[in-house]
């Protein structure tokens, strides 16, 4: 039986030239001898227990113990090992899950045979043999747990590197050791699904019972885009009448809610319709200097909404790309955070750009009151000045992979991206302008311990740590200047006397919402928005300051109160060399005798400027 657990002679990829029950029994036979002499009965009995299967997906007295009584196996008594044991050599035939009384039977044999050979007292065998299952069945699957979003999103990684290296992922007892810290996971996960039932709860009485998108055949078209009408199709050769028979047929189905699955009757398409209604969002938090991903929340709900928001999921980032055009601005141009430009219309091409609500100063803002207010003319003027080319190869440094179309409008991020990405991007800022890819797989070892693989992360440097800590005084006035995008963020007492640089972002008819928070210790993101930029909100309650920046708050409170987290309010490290004024009040004194109206910024000479006319 070890044999053949942990070698897999049955397996198909072991078939040599000949096969054949004869043959694998003669495999095995040979295999069990080699076991024999090599390792002592103790040994081999652990050996087996860690890997023989018990039903119900587990594999190894661990996985049974934490399945069938969500106990370690050093927790077990008497009578739950005994029928742990009981089921071993027929795991469906004695399941105590189907067939209690057989498995009563069977354990009860067990404890019989346990008094006989003395390991249990014969006169406490009545009492022993009396007493219930006691189950508490809960099987391991991809859909429970903690962090089932980032673990579905693992596993074919791992599955990969398991069949390029010989191992069997599930049985074969390999420690896979990652970056996520559980406290901040939990906390993560608890955040995410009070905010999301409260922002759910919002949404639906914003569109007081009327569907959320305002397309009439918007679900028809969703439907005709889905793996089941194309399967139906081919079933009922291109007969589209006959399909949507089916789709308009009601059936009995088990659906997700926010008060817990419920049974109802709908047909496909209700269910298509039901199913966009809900709202969705997806949140990572990283350590910035060492890169590890700390927490991983893909989205609501992984039994029913599958799709993860982290990695897999690419939106529009809004006002969240902005700091990019301005790290290029101030690592290319020379800029600090308090030289100026013009607060009004900007029309490059045949494109113009307009800030969120259509006013303007018309005269000269800073770049921290530019982006504290996340305006929209000031990043426009920037990548009029570097070209866009420059702001996509600052993108691509600082960790952008997905497509991104050179055109004027991406300084306001309407090139879709990934939330892993952005955050990763964002951590550039609080680790000394070194951009570090997210990280979450440290290492793997074998059942021994021993080390089969270390992994580390990428990184390499974008701007230096004095322009690096520029950015991070420039996202700071997001919570400090008048007016800034993410002052609500300091109702909450973690972000109180902590050094936080923050960004919040919305997109057009606010589909989605964002917002990035970093202090010296953690970086987060939250994304928030519908299943697609069909399903949105009608007004500023749909903006990223009311949507996602929420989440981040509440999480940061969670883990900021939580002494074991080991998490403490810092001030951002600043280089000993920096010699830029950081007192814009002062900085403008120093040049108030120039007309503001012809104020022209510092350019770095050795930049070529290259002509729009050519660039767009």
């Amino acid at each position: 039986q070890l044999a053949k657990n942990l070698f897999q002679i049955r397996d198909d990829a072991n078939e040599g030239p000949v096969s054949g029950i004869v043959i694998d029994k003669t495999k095995e036979w040979l295999t069990a001898i080699q076991l024999e002499r090599n390792f002592t009965k103790r040994e081999i009995i652990t050996m087996y227990l860690n890997t023989v299967e018990f039903g119900g997906n587990a594999f190894g007295i661990k996985s049974a113990a934490r399945t069938f009584f969500k106990k370690q196996p050093f927790e077990l008594s008497v009578t739950q090992s005994a029928l742990l044991i009981g089921m071993l050599n027929n795991p469906a035939l004695f399941s105590p899950v189907k067939y209690p009384e057989r498995a009563l039977r069977k354990r009860n044999f067990v404890l019989q045979r346990m008094a006989e050979s003395g390991y249990i007292s014969a006169t406490n065998l009545p009492e022993l043999a009396s007493l219930p299952l006691d189950l508490q069945y809960e099987p391991e699957n991809q859909n429970r747990g903690l962090a089932t979003y980032f673990r579905g999103y693992l596993e074919e990684e791992l599955h990969n590197w398991a069949r390029k290296n010989n191992y069997d992922l599930y049985t074969d007892g390999l420690r896979i050791i990652t970056s996520i810290d559980s406290r901040l996971q939990r906390h993560a996960e608890e955040v995410v699904s009070n905010q999301m039932k409260r922002q759910q709860a919002k949404f639906n009485a914003h569109w007081q019972g009327r569907t959320p998108w305002e397309a009439p055949a918007y679900i028809a078209r969703v439907a005709v885009q889905s793996a089941r009408f194309r399967q139906l199709k081919e079933k009922f050769e291109g007969n589209e009448d006959s399909v949507w028979a089916v789709l308009k047929k009601p059936v009995p189905m088990r659906v997700f809610s926010w008060e817990g699955e419920k049974d109802t009757v709908l047909s496909p398409l209700d269910s298509i319709r039901y199913y966009k209604g809900f709202l969705h969002t997806g949140m990572m938090v990283m350590e910035p200097e060492s890169g590890h991903v700390k927490a991983w929340v893909g989205g609501i709900n992984y039994k029913h909404f599958k799709y993860d928001h982290v990695k897999q999921g690419r939106r529009q980032p809004g006002s969240t790309f902005k700091p990019i055009v301005y790290a290029a601005a101030i690592d290319n141009l020379g800029y600090t955070p308090c030289d100026r430009e013009l607060d009004s219309p900007v029309t490059i091409g045949n494109w113009t750009a307009r800030n969120y609500d259509r006013s303007y100063t018309n005269a000269p803002v800073t770049l921290r009151a530019a982006l504290g207010r996340s305006l929209n003319t000031v990043p426009a003027r920037l990548t009029q000045r570097l070209g866009v080319s420059t702001i996509v190869n600052y993108a691509r440094k600082m960790g952008i992979a997905s497509p991104l179309r050179s055109y004027p409008a991406i300084c306001l991020g309407t090139e879709a991206v990934t939330l892993y990405e952005l955050l990763g991007a964002y951590a550039t800022f609080a680790n000394s302008g070194i951009w570090t890819k997210p990280f979450y797989l440290v290492r793997i070892e074998d059942h021994n311990g021993n080390v089969l693989q270390e992994f580390s992360p990428k990184s390499r440097e974008v701007m230096n740590a004095e322009r690096a800590y520029l950015m991070l005084h420039l996202l700071q006035g997001a919570v400090q200047e008048q007016g800034g995008s993410s002052l609500s963020l300091l109702r909450y007492k973690a972000a109180k006397g902590n050094d936080i640089a923050a960004k919040t972002g919305t997109t057009q008819n606010y589909a989605d919402g964002w917002f990035i928070g970093i202090t010296q210790e953690l970086a987060g993101a939250v994304w928030f928005g519908g299943d697609d930029m069909n399903i949105h909100y009608q007004d500023s309650n749909g903006t990223g300051s009311r949507t996602a920046l929420p989440i981040f708050g509440e999480f940061m409170e969670k883990a900021y109160a939580d002494k074991k987290t080991g998490l403490r309010k810092r001030p951002f490290k600043r280089p000993r060399s920096l010699s830029v004024t950081l007192d814009c009040q002062q900085y403008l004194e120093a040049i108030k005798r120039v007309d503001s109206t012809q104020y022209v910024p510092p350019v770095d000479s050795t930049l070529k400027n290259q002509g729009f006319a050519e660039e767009f």
